[in-house]
């Protein structure tokens, strides 16, 4: 037990190391967790949340807007220094052996021009490990995707970037107008806007069919599909798998990993 504590005390990321990465996790609200990104991190999570309120020239990270600005709450604190060192020590990885992207979702609560102009001067610091919308694979081949929700800034505003690493939450009113999906990974829709099913009985055939077609419609795009304000339970996770759900909101880390992993487990056997 001796040996352990000193191996982690000289190398934190071995807690990580062998945590199986898992490319339907995301974590809702991520910062509210004891350890905001590194709980994540530990149960495999391959997408997180982060809400960011622009105050005095800082973003800092909080659901609503905090009274104190404590700088071990801002956005470069608690998500990108911890990421970009984390990816300086594992050649370039999140996960070892992981070549798909590691989404950090940050939901704008402010206004969307001021702190957009704010976070892309914080982001060009951090520009070694971001995915930037473009063709080249040198420019694609980075670990982590930024994409913004919330108070989102127009496509024509992203658009005239001329470094463009910033993506958006896309909804299903942009899907069929062409959008790429370098600039639009994702689209996202409240759970309760296409389902009233909470797990016990069986969806409306009605809901079921207005659902399929959007998550088809969805994919036929390019995109993942992401519902928040699910409920937060494995019937639910297990229904929205099978229907093709991408990403799985939840605020449970521990027990969706377990759930995925064996789910994995049992498709493999």
């Amino acid at each position: 037990m001796r040996f352990l504590l000193l191996l982690l005390a000289f190398c934190p990321l071995c807690l990580f190391a062998q945590v199986q990465p898992l490319v339907q996790a995301h974590a809702h609200n991520d910062y509210e967790h004891p350890k905001p990104l590194l709980d994540a991190l530990q149960h495999g999570f391959t997408s997180v949340e982060a809400d960011i309120h622009l105050i005095d020239g800082e973003l800092y990270v909080a659901h609503e807007r905090p009274l104190l600005k404590k700088e071990d709450k801002t956005l470069r604190n608690l998500y990108l220094r911890p990421l970009q060192r984390r990816i300086q020590a594992q050649n370039g990885q999140v996960y070892p052996g992981f070549e798909g992207f590691f989404y950090l979702m940050i939901d704008v609560k402010s206004n969307a021009d001021s702190t957009l102009k704010v976070l892309k001067s914080q982001l060009d610091e951090f520009r070694d490990m971001i995915c930037l919308n473009r063709n080249s694979v040198e420019e694609t081949n980075k670990p982590v995707k930024i994409f913004l929700s919330g108070n989102r800034p127009s496509l024509e505003t992203l658009l005239q970037d001329s470094v463009q690493m910033i993506a958006l939450d896309g909804r299903p009113g942009d899907l069929g107008k062409g959008i790429s999906v370098a600039l639009m990974p994702v689209v996202s829709i409240p759970y309760d806007a296409v389902l009233k099913w909470h797990g016990r009985g069986k969806p409306s055939s009605n809901e079921l069919k207005q659902f399929r077609k959007l998550v088809q419609q969805t994919h036929a795009d390019g995109r993942k599909f992401r519902l928040w304000g699910i409920p937060d339970k494995p019937a639910v996770w297990a229904f929205l798998l099978d229907e093709g759900v991408d990403l799985i909101n939840t605020d449970r880390l521990a027990d969706l990993q377990t759930f995925l992993m064996k789910r994995q487990a049992t498709i493999r056997h």
